[in-house]
């Protein structure tokens, strides 16, 4: 006999996320991922000025927004040509690498490990030896028996005050939980460490983009000026405390997050064999070194892999309209002016809030209908996985050999074979893998910017085709990026100097759409097939694997809707 089990709302997530799961002989034989706000910020961006869009479409999440304003500016960059200067591609390059290494370090220790660490246990912990433990595995200043004592004190009056929930005793004293109390103590005080960090590294963005969130961007470049020697610019004293974020930034992922990845993972070696899903990953690259157009420059690859077959990576084209990228809606509420079961590239895609059928609010999914405010995008009829386990995957197979030596030196470490990657383990380990690249290669590039500098080429604007008199009548173009949790594309149609059609295919609409016409499965949706659950009534095993992903609803569904009919004057930002 089968259960259902309704986890809403996936908590520690940005946006409104729905699982349901039917549960049989102690396993999940089948599973449901709904989105549950309205998606249509493509509507407001309708009729407006192409080179203000990144300032809309920053705005769609909190978490991701640097990534989703470069997207916006390289896709009218592409629809306009428009060559950006060396010094803002490096600064483009800081400002992303920044944020992914930020991100991480947020979901590891604030999205992700509660799922792993009984914070209750840490009270048990003897301060000598989890001392013992932290020096043995990293040469991180705070791990003396007096810090982790001190500490312990701390937590043991936080814990008395009843505010930990259901964390109080580890998800119900879920017995999933397997950390001795010395690593579950290290976890709690680096948790409370990145708390600290995390607000410094994004002086960064506040530095080049002028604030944080939503940092400020430009069509064209970023909108800061290069002078060493100018008060209000971007001078001599400002460079150098970039360069001090991003040294500390390395040292926190490479001292404190990467250790603590390692000393966690090996007790929880069981998962990478659970959660695994899709075998097909998609990758759109980033961090140009020679211009946006040149894919080889790319430090993170373009390309996708079938059938998690690492020895062909397939060429990725987002602007093929005949067998590309297509958005369905078989199973999401929207309506589409062709034919149902017909997907649309996003160039001539619609976001039509017109569906009339039930919506939430729900005691279950009509799941054989229509169940998820989220498109379905397929490449080349696939439903694919997208994220740093597939950027590393990618790498990988594409020969990126920065991208090799460090996913075999993580395997190493953990005696793993490289089939534990395709788990909710894999996934989680490819995260921190990933943070260590970029945390490095943000140095690199700040060395690069610093070279420009020095040979007078302090250029971070071009002024090219900026005119609106020298569009031509029409363009379109699409701006890709790699966003924390995966690849992340606008497209844009720009017609009498206007916004025609805009849409955005980002990270969690790949991975946590519903069905498509063939009844495939996404991402989410495939991860959950065959996963142990210990009581229904404590789906942590769930739970687990879907924080895996990082999942982030705001960007898929961009806007509440109201009881009214909708339009343009009723929809609100969220």
């Amino acid at each position: 006999m089968s259960e259902r089990i309704v986890v809403d709302p996936v908590t520690r997530i940005e946006g409104h996320l729905r699982i349901e799961a039917e549960v049989k002989d102690g396993k999940i034989v089948d599973a449901w991922s709904a989105g549950t706000m309205v998606r249509g910020l493509e509507i407001i961006l309708k009729g407006r000025d192409p080179r203000d869009a990144w300032a809309f479409t920053e705005r769609v999440c909190g978490v991701c927004t640097t990534v989703h304003a470069l997207a916006s500016v390289r896709a009218v960059e592409d629809a306009l040509k428009i060559k950006i200067p060396p010094a803002a591609e490096m600064i483009r390059n800081i400002m992303y690498c920044t944020q992914n290494v930020q991100d991480h370090v947020i979901h590891f220790y604030h999205l992700h490990a509660l799922d792993w660490v009984d914070v209750v246990s840490a009270l048990k912990a003897d301060p000598k030896e989890t001392s013992r433990i932290a020096q043995s595995i990293s040469h991180w200043p705070k791990s003396s028996p007096g810090y982790f004592s001190d500490l312990q004190k701390r937590l043991t009056a936080f814990v008395s005050s009843g505010q930990l929930g259901i964390f109080a005793n580890a998800y119900w004293g879920h017995p999933a939980f397997k950390l001795p109390p010395e690593i579950n103590l290290i976890g709690v005080a680096h948790y409370l460490e990145a708390l600290e960090w995390q607000k410094e590294i994004i002086k960064v963005h506040t530095i080049f983009g002028g604030k944080n969130p939503h940092p400020n961007y430009l069509v064209g470049g970023m909108p800061c000026a290069i002078n060493l020697d100018e008060e209000n610019a971007i001078n001599a004293e400002r460079l150098a405390m970039v360069g001090k974020l991003l040294k500390d930034a390395k040292d926190f992922v490479e001292q404190v997050y990467y250790p603590d990845l390692l000393a966690v993972a090996p007790y929880y070696l069981d998962w990478a064999g659970i959660g695994g899903g899709l075998e097909n990953y998609l990758c759109y690259g980033d961090l140009p070194t020679n211009g946006f157009n040149n894919l080889d420059s790319y430090k993170f690859k373009r390309g996708a892999i079938l059938g998690r077959n690492l020895t062909e990576v397939l060429p990725v084209d987002p602007r093929d309209t005949q067998d590309g990228i297509e958005e369905f809606i078989d199973s999401s509420w929207y309506e589409y002016s062709v034919a149902a079961g017909q997907g649309l590239h996003p160039w001539k895609g619609e976001t039509r809030l017109k569906y009339s059928g039930p919506k939430p609010p729900y005691e279950h999914l009509d799941v054989d209908k229509k169940y998820s405010w989220l498109k379905t995008p397929r490449w080349k009829g696939h439903a694919m996985e997208v994220g740093p386990l597939a950027r590393m995957l990618v790498g990988f197979a594409s020969g990126q050999d920065e991208i090799k030596s460090a996913v075999v030196e993580a395997l190493d470490a953990l005696k793993a074979p490289a089939s534990a990657l395709f788990s909710t383990l894999g996934r989680t380990a490819a995260r921190g893998i990933e943070a260590r690249l970029t945390a490095q290669w943000n140095l690199d590039f700040y060395g690069s910017l610093m070279k420009l500098i020095k040979d007078g080429d302090t250029r971070t604007a071009a002024t090219d085709n900026w005119d609106p008199a020298t569009w031509p009548a029409e363009a379109r173009g699409v701006g890709t990026s790699e966003a924390p949790r995966g690849a992340l594309a606008h497209w844009i149609v720009i017609k009498d100097r206007k916004i025609d059609n805009y849409q955005l295919v980002v990270p969690s609409t790949w991975n946590a759409s519903p069905r498509d016409a063939k009844g495939q499965r996404s991402a989410y949706e495939a991860s959950l097939i065959g996963t142990p659950v210990h009581d229904p009534k404590q789906p942590l095993e769930i739970i687990r694997t879907i924080h895996s992903f990082d999942p982030c609803l705001s960007c898929a569904v961009h806007l509440y809707e109201d009881d009214k009919e909708i339009g343009r004057s009723d929809l609100a930002v969220h």
